[in-house]
């Protein structure tokens, strides 16, 4: 995507930033009655596995070719290995030649010669700091293309024109023949994305892009994965990488469900500067089962000024990081994204001071240079706290750890859970300014332990703290102001318990009620129809027996497990059903004892919001 030094460089994004700024935070208020329970509860049901995390390589790449080799080994030390972030992504931008680009550093050269052939010695900076992940061992390898070669382009630029279809072939091919060249080079890209916010127009050229109506986006899924597959290529395809979810759900849609192309797609791919709210981003998850593939996050930053909409701001501090580790949060646990990628991992706009925030830089890196580094020789490196927020989830969940949703956790305070080979890995942000307590249940019939307490404040950067007590099943600790702290507990035996006791609707104060049609809402009493167990396969069961999402709506029936009988209980109070992706929802927003519970597109109302009492 975009962002950076001295104003953000694409026009649809520049254009809505007003929009944006003024639209409502990320996270939802905190869900009322959320603080009644004594503990916060791990959910004894498993959402998604996640894939990777991750950071992309554009444009710093080319600016650090000409740093020292000394300098480039150490980014790429903090960058990749188990010191530093340890990532277990990277996005390696495969360019389009940079013509007509106004930014040199924004200027990707590509590999292809006008006669056809190719020049492998072209892109030093991408090529050396891809085989710096490739050697480290990076999981994840994602070659990423902002816009085709030039001469493929309805305008002949790397900027504002279309790929001609008449050369949808020739491209496929390019993109196979890099991926061809790259592995003999031990560099295995293990996914390709064909376009990157393939709605925006690039016009301004300040950066490569192209736009990619949704009428072709098919068309070059499906010739990429024609020539992969004449190839016996093993790299995946993730799409559409468009800049808003609200695009992402209405869009893909469109072309993946064109004949012969979903069989292409092995991720989804969004990003998220629309400042997505509960609603939509559980549309993100819901379009997802429809098409029946996993969501990726594979592009976010430049927030601040206290919100997650896009603002230009520098704000090195633990503020900013905050709101980045709100982010990832969101998109792991109300969308249920299996992989998080951060935009640009150096950038070089911090504007007036890289020590101090400010209005002139941008809030895009995660390290920062010296944009003068060329006049002044200065090669220093200036850390920010994303960096370290980042890594509170990057170095310790770990690809194919198993996210638990986390509910009842106190007001201002986010949790995460992990179960990670044996372990559980939990992340929490306090965003709170006094320091808070937190007692969290595992719901573990055996005892956990605490290993590790890794904090990062406005003080501390991984800084190994006090670990919490943990009695039985529970563990207790006091949370820092304005902190991200990772535990990692050893769990004894895999066994748990279920979570049982009366769901009570936000907006009409009633409970959730066995009824002959399925469910309704009904005054609490307290009464055997109203009580509802979750287990570890995720049913809800009640004195009907399994809540089922049935073809005509909610039914009750004898357990079955499927995943129309399967539900995610997310933090926010949403109940999601893994068949269908849409929410419990009081229709109507009715309030009268008998409404009826239907199941609708989340749009994060507080009809959709369900808190658990015991």
């Amino acid at each position: 995507m975009t962002r950076t030094s001295k104003a953000p460089s694409r026009s649809v994004l520049a254009t809505a930033a007003a929009a944006l700024a003024v639209t409502g935070a990320l996270i939802s208020a905190p869900t009322a009655g959320a603080a009644e329970s004594t503990a916060a509860e791990v959910s004894p049901h498993a959402a998604q596995t996640i894939d990777n995390i991750g950071a992309s390589g554009a444009w710093w790449v080319n600016d650090l070719q000409h740093f020292s080799p000394a300098v480039q080994a150490r980014v790429a030390k903090l960058l990749f290995s188990q010191q530093g972030l340890d990532l277990s992504s990277y996005r390696y931008n495969i360019g389009g030649g940079g013509v007509a680009v106004t930014t040199p550093a924004r200027a990707a050269e590509d590999f292809l010669n006008s006669d056809g052939t190719y020049d492998w010695s072209k892109d030093k900076g991408g090529r050396t700091f891809l085989k710096y992940a490739a050697n480290y061992g990076v999981k994840d390898l994602i070659g990423f293309v902002n816009s085709a070669p030039a001469q493929w382009t309805t305008n002949g630029k790397s900027c504002g024109g279309q790929l001609k279809p008449e050369n949808e072939g020739d491209f496929a091919k390019y993109i196979a023949d890099v991926t061809d060249h790259f592995a003999r080079q031990g560099a295995k890209l293990d996914y390709i994305s064909p376009f990157n916010e393939p709605d925006n127009s690039f016009a301004d050229c300040g950066q490569e892009g192209m736009p990619v109506p949704v009428d072709q986006r098919d068309d070059i899924v499906r010739a990429l994965g024609a020539e992969q597959k004449a190839r016996h290529q093993k790299t995946g395809i993730i799409a559409d990488e468009s800049s808003k979810t609200t695009q992402f759900t209405s869009e893909l849609p469109q072309w993946i469900s064109q004949p012969d192309t979903a069989q292409y797609v092995s991720k989804l791919a969004h990003h998220t500067y629309n400042n997505p709210d509960d609603g939509q981003l559980a549309n993100v998850y819901e379009t997802s089962k429809a098409v029946g593939k996993q969501p990726w996050a594979t592009e976010i930053c430049c927030f601040g000024k206290g919100t997650t909409g896009w603002n230009q701001e520098y704000d090195p501090t633990i503020d900013n990081a905050l709101l980045m580790s709100r982010i990832i949060y969101k998109d792991f646990a109300s969308s249920h994204d299996s992989a998080f990628q951060w935009w640009v991992a150096l950038a070089s706009g911090y504007g007036t001071s890289p020590d101090t925030r400010n209005d002139q830089g941008w809030n895009d890196g995660l390290i920062y240079y010296d944009p003068d580094y060329a006049t002044n020789g200065n090669q220093k490196l200036y850390f920010t706290k994303r960096y370290y927020a980042l890594g509170q989830y990057s170095k310790f969940v770990r690809p194919g750890s198993v996210a638990h949703n986390v509910t009842g956790a106190p007001s201002g305070v986010e949790v995460t859970a992990y179960d990670s080979k044996g372990k559980w890995v939990v992340v929490v942000n306090n965003h709170n300014t006094t320091d808070t307590a937190l007692n969290l249940h595992f719901n573990s019939k055996t005892p956990v332990r605490a290993t590790q307490a890794v904090r990062t404040s406005a003080t501390e950067d991984w800084a190994s703290v006090a670990k919490p007590t943990v009695t039985g099943s529970t563990a207790s600790t006091t949370l820092a102001a304005r902190s991200i702290t990772t535990f990692v507990f050893d769990r004894h035996g895999y066994g748990s318990t279920a979570v049982t006791g009366v769901w009570k609707g936000l907006q009409s104060g009633k409970c959730l009620t066995a009824a002959a049609s399925g469910a309704a809402i009904n005054t609490c009493t307290g009464d055997a129809g109203q009580s509802w167990s979750y287990d570890s396969s995720g049913t809800l069961k009640g004195a009907g027996g399994y809540l089922t999402a049935g073809a005509s709506g909610l039914t009750t029936a004898a357990y079955t497990g499927d995943a129309t009988q399967r539900w995610l209980l997310n933090a926010n109070g949403q109940i999601l059903n893994e068949a269908s992706g849409t929410c419990l929802d009081v229709s109507g927003q009715a309030t009268a004892d008998g409404s009826e519970v239907i199941l609708y597109s989340c749009n994060g109302g507080s009809n959709e919001a369900w808190n658990r009492q015991q």
